[in-house]
């Protein structure tokens, strides 16, 4: 028998409008192939970027993001607050006893002290200041129980030079007892402070602490203040105390102090130190009560606020 040979019908194939006819696999395989490779290449020819086209689209962005960089750059940092001209601060503390100049104000007794201070940046200020005390009535002066010091002066700095002018009034309350020198007094004074040393000294325009015809009174001190570590700091303190007129001889004395204070932050200081003095001791000492120049150790708690 004979086989009947197949035949291949021809067979449009379409590429691009073109016509091909088919007559075995093999003419059909490379004609798909040459048709897909040169599909692509046509392509690549459309859509590759040429150097103009792309520096083109480079400088087009840089023009769109480099808006968005300058919209988004941090702000600069505000600038910092002036210091204000006016400054008033406060201050309070509870002392075991006060002291003041060697000699015990409150009889030994715990005493509550407090002020408030006002300054200006040209240097002026003023303040005020207050304790309980005891000794005016122990001597029989007057029936006061209460100090009250007030104050004004300028201060200024000269490199490592500090001077500081002024006047205090100590002011006692109560009435003073018939016979006695009013208490009240009145005093200018003059300081100056290099690097850890202040020397001062205060002059009495009135009679002074209750002492009779004793205008004129005076008292030198020098003071000393090191660091020792942190927050610790050494006080040593020597002070004349003059007393004209009359009661020059027992009124007179030289007195000091040696103190260490500890500073806790945020205004709160505790102080701890001993006083004592070379006083006439008949003098100075109350009938029926202690002598107020002795050497006495003393404590101090103060917190101190500016607003």
């Amino acid at each position: 028998m004979h086989r009947k040979r197949a035949k291949f019908a021809r067979s449009p194939v379409s590429r691009r409008g073109t016509t091909v006819a088919i007559t075995d696999l093999s003419y059909v395989s490379l004609s798909v192939s040459s048709s897909i490779f040169s599909g692509f290449y046509m392509a690549h020819l459309r859509t590759r970027p040429t150097l103009l086209s792309l520096a083109i689209a480079s400088i087009t962005a840089v023009g769109l993001i480099a808006p968005v960089a300058a919209q988004t750059a941090p702000a600069p940092a505000p600038a910092p607050a002036p210091a204000p001209d006016f400054t008033v601060s406060g201050n309070i503390g509870v002392a075991s006893s006060y002291v003041f100049r060697g000699l015990n104000q409150s009889d030994f007794k715990p005493a509550v002290q407090g002020g408030f201070d006002f300054s200006h940046s040209s240097g002026v200020y003023a303040g005020v200041w207050a304790s309980n005390i005891k000794w005016l009535k122990d001597f029989g002066i007057s029936s006061g129980k209460v100090e009250t010091d007030l104050y004004f002066g300028f201060k200024n700095a000269v490199g490592d030079f500090t001077y500081d002018v002024g006047f205090l009034r100590y002011e006692y309350s109560g009435s003073t007892t018939p016979g006695a020198t009013n208490p009240d007094t009145n005093e200018i004074y003059l300081a100056g402070t290099y690097k850890m040393f202040t020397l001062k000294y205060s002059h009495a325009l009135s009679n002074a602490f209750g002492n009779f015809d004793s205008k004129n009174s005076y008292y030198v001190d020098l003071t000393g203040t090191f660091p020792v570590v942190d927050n610790v700091t050494l006080t040593a303190h020597v002070g004349y105390q003059g007393i004209k007129g009359p009661l020059k001889s027992v009124g007179s004395y030289t007195d000091g102090k040696i103190a260490l204070t500890y500073d806790f932050g945020n205004g709160a200081t505790i102080e701890g130190g001993v006083t004592g003095t070379d006083a006439e001791k008949d003098f100075y000492t109350p009938l029926g009560k202690k002598f107020i120049g002795k050497t006495t150790p003393y404590l101090l708690l103060k917190y101190s606020k500016t607003f």
